[in-house]
């Protein structure tokens, strides 16, 4: 794993959480005789990689997902994110590499092993709805509980809180095409929930949908997360939906991970010009917290107190408003001051930002 790569030693979610899902040097290559590339030791054939004879859909990609996380990966249309995903849940097989899914190897596990995962602790939902048209709401929510053998008391009880839980109560017998969009794509959320999933693989399932219903769905996924605290690999091209929605991003380009951080660290520190070309456009109040700004304390004469985990642009008429020179204590969750932030330098933040508009 490269430094890019790697999770920040300073990040709270890598020292907090376990490891619910891990990727080791995995790869998806596209051609012939692709098992004779990679030898045993694990090195690979560069060269004849190189050569234009195969295709390299994932190179090489190493990344921890803990627990409780939302991990984005995102990048433009081939970059090899879905592919990637995809090679998680092996509905298509890696060319080499190792997944581990709470330390249980991926690579290893036999068909019907593989099967009983998917059908009890991992949930799917992908950017084109694959509804039943023939079964009503109800039905199709409760479909993997039907899969399992659940009996239909138990699988439509269950169906039926996890369509109260998505805001589609009272539609349980419309037919999908009674329902909007976002409401068909609630249904495919709910239906992906009904079997309560360990690990939640989201492959775009908004970017289907018009800006402000997709809008209300990303809301809706974050009141959803709140509630359920689930482990969540989300695939997006979309960096303001990134940024949204993300504990941790990787960004992809030409089937390699580039570079891994939160959304702070990517915009802050680029790794990359690509990676840099992708945050340009985003405005930093949105992205930045109070504490990636503050400074040290170095006087008590505070003018108000700002949240440090707090996205600047959440606190901006109480900063703006206040008088030329004041400063702000910062504070984190338990009520404690750990650094200052000073007017101007949010001031300076927003006219950096209106320069390279």
């Amino acid at each position: 794993m490269s430094d890019t790569q790697a999770p920040a030693a300073d990040d709270p979610q890598a020292r907090q959480s376990e490891i619910k899902l891990s990727c080791k040097h995995v790869w998806k290559v596209f051609g012939d005789d692709v098992a004779a590339l990679f030898a045993s030791d694990g090195s690979v054939d560069q060269a004849a990689l190189d050569s234009g004879t195969y295709i390299n859909a994932v190179r090489d990609a190493s990344f921890d997902v803990y627990e409780g996380e939302i991990f984005v990966i995102m990048g433009l249309s081939g970059s090899g994110k879905s592919t990637l995903l995809r090679c998680m849940t092996r509905l298509i097989e890696p060319s080499a590499g190792e997944i581990l899914f709470e330390t249980q190897d991926l690579m290893r596990v036999s068909e019907s092993e593989l099967i009983e995962l998917r059908r009890h602790k991992m949930g799917m939902v992908f950017q084109h709805f694959a509804l039943l048209p023939n079964r009503n709401v109800l039905d199709n929510v409760a479909l993997p509980l039907e899969v399992q053998g659940i009996g239909r008391v138990a699988r439509e009880q269950r169906a039926l809180e996890v369509i109260k839980l998505v805001g589609l109560d009272g539609r349980e017998r419309y037919y999908p095409r009674e329902l909007s969009g976002g409401q068909q794509q609630r249904v495919g959320i709910a239906r992906s929930l009904a079997a309560e999933p360990d690990i939640w693989f989201l492959d775009e399932p908004f970017s289907a949908l018009d800006p402000l219903i997709r809008r209300e769905m990303q809301d809706e996924f974050m009141r959803l997360q709140n509630v359920l605290h689930k482990t969540i690999v989300f695939i997006t091209h979309d960096f303001e939906e990134a940024i949204r929605l993300a504990d941790r991003i990787a960004i992809m380009k030409d089937g390699a991970i580039i570079q891994i951080g939160t959304p702070e660290q990517l915009v802050l520190n680029p790794a990359t010009d690509y990676v840099e070309e992708f945050t340009r456009g985003i405005p930093r109040a949105k992205v930045l917290s109070a504490q990636a700004l503050m400074r040290a304390v170095d006087a008590d004469d505070f003018v108000g107190v700002v949240p440090g985990a707090a996205a600047i642009e959440t606190q901006l008429d109480s900063i703006l408003n206040a008088d030329r020179g004041s400063v702000f204590a910062v504070h984190n969750e338990r009520g404690e001051t750990i650094g200052a932030l000073a007017r101007e330098v949010v001031v300076d933040l927003l006219s950096q930002a209106q320069r390279k508009s």
